[in-house]
C-alpha cells in the first residue's frame, strides 16, 4: 500500500513488539520507539508527528490523551484489554486488534492443554525423562479422563466455536454461556455462567477481559462444577479469582486446572505452581512462528490501509467500529 498523506506519519511502539511489524511499517513511515507506553517518555517531536500506534501492551486513557495528533492504535492481539479502546472511540481515535489469523492456533491450544490436564502427560513424560518408569515402574493411572465429560465454554466467540468444533469432534456434548445467545449456534446456551457450570463437569474459559467479567470465575463456579471439575483457561487471566482456584484444587473442591494466562503475567503465585492438579503453561496458545507473523502482518496492514488512500481499518474492534479517518 502506498501512504497517500502528504506529510508522512510518524509511528509509535512503546514497548516490546514482534519485529515484524516494524519491518513491514519502516519503508512507508518513520518509525519512534519507546520503553514503554509512559507519557513522561514522549518528546514534543513526538507529540507533533506521531499519529498512529502499534503495541502489543498496555495503552492507556493519559497515553492517549498526550498525543494530540493520534489516529489509530493497532493492537498485536486479539484481545485488546491493555487499550483504553471507549476512551479512544471517543476521541475519535480508531483501535484494532488482530481476529481470526489466531483462532485455529489458540483453539489447538486448549484442547492440547485440556487433554495434559486431565491426563497428566506433562508428568508422565517426566516420570520417564527422570528414570523413574526404569526403577519404579509404569507412571500411576490417571483419575481424570475426557471420557464421558460434558463441556461448557464461557465466551462462545471464533475461538470458543473453534474449541467447540474440537471437542465435539471428541464425542463430547458442548454447552457454553455468552452474554446473550449466538444466532446459528446449536448448542445449549445457559444465561448465568454458574448454572452452565452446574450443568457440566469441565469449563474452558476463552472469556475477554471486561469489569464485567473480572474475577468472575470464582469460588462459586468450582463448587457447581462439582469434584471431577476441569477448569481450563485460555482467555484472560483478570477473569479468575485465583485465590479461590488454588483453594478449590487444593481442597479437592474440583479435580484439576489447566491455565495458560494468568493475573500478574509473568508472574505466576507459587501456590498454583506448587500444585499437582495445575498444569500451567506460559501464555503461549498463539505462540508459533505461522501464527505470530500472522497477526504482526494484519497489525501492520491495519495501519498502512488506514493511511493508504481507502482511510480505512481491516479490523476495528467495536468500541471504535463507528471511528472514521480525518480529513
Amino acid at each position: 500500500m502506498t501512504v497517500s498523506n502528504s506529510e508522512t506519519p510518524a509511528i509509535l511502539i512503546p514497548g516490546l513488539l514482534h519485529p515484524r511489524v516494524a519491518e513491514r511499517l519502516k519503508s512507508a513511515f518513520p518509525l519512534v520507539e519507546l520503553a514503554s507506553g509512559d507519557p513522561a517518555l514522549l518528546t514534543q517531536e513526538m507529540k507533533a508527528k506521531v499519529r498512529g500506534i502499534a503495541s502489543a501492551g498496555r495503552v492507556d486513557a493519559a497515553f492517549i490523551d498526550a498525543l494530540p495528533h493520534l489516529e489509530i492504535i493497532a493492537n498485536f492481539g486479539v484481545g485488546y484489554d491493555g487499550v483504553d479502546a471507549r476512551h479512544a472511540g471517543a476521541r475519535g481515535i480508531m483501535v484494532t486488534n488482530t481476529p481470526d489469523v489466531l483462532t485455529e492456533e489458540v483453539a489447538d491450544t486448549a484442547v492440547g492443554l485440556l487433554i495434559n490436564t486431565v491426563r497428566e502427560l506433562p508428568r508422565a513424560e517426566a516420570w520417564l525423562r527422570d528414570g523413574r518408569w526404569v526403577r519404579e515402574g509404569g507412571y500411576r493411572l490417571t483419575p481424570g479422563t475426557l471420557r464421558g465429560r460434558r463441556i461448557g465454554i464461557f465466551g462462545m466467540g471464533r475461538i470458543g466455536f473453534a474449541v467447540a468444533r474440537r471437542l465435539e469432534a471428541f464425542g463430547l456434548p458442548i454447552a457454553y454461556h455468552n452474554r446473550r445467545p449466538v444466532n446459528g449456534v446449536a448448542y445449549d446456551y445457559f444465561p448465568t455462567l454458574k448454572q452452565l457450570a452446574a450443568a457440566v463437569d469441565t469449563l474452558v474459559s476463552v472469556a475477554p477481559a471486561t469489569p464485567q467479567t473480572e474475577k468472575i470465575v470464582d469460588a462459586g463456579i468450582f463448587e457447581a462444577l462439582g469434584a471431577n471439575g476441569v477448569f481450563v483457561n485460555v482467555g484472560r487471566g483478570a477473569t479468575v479469582d485465583e485465590a479461590a482456584l488454588v483453594a478449590a484444587l487444593s481442597k479437592g473442591t474440583i479435580l484439576a486446572a489447566g491455565l495458560d494466562v494468568f493475573t500478574d503475567e509473568p508472574n505466576v503465585p507459587q501456590a498454583l505452581i506448587d500444585l499437582p492438579n495445575a498444569s500451567l503453561l506460559p501464555h503461549v496458545a498463539s505462540a508459533t512462528v505461522h501464527t505470530r507473523q500472522a497477526m504482526a502482518d494484519l497489525a501492520a496492514d491495519n495501519i498502512l490501509s488506514w493511511f493508504s488512500q481507502a482511510r480505512r481499518a481491516l479490523t476495528p474492534v467495536p468500541e471504535t467500529a463507528e471511528v472514521t479517518a480525518r480529513v
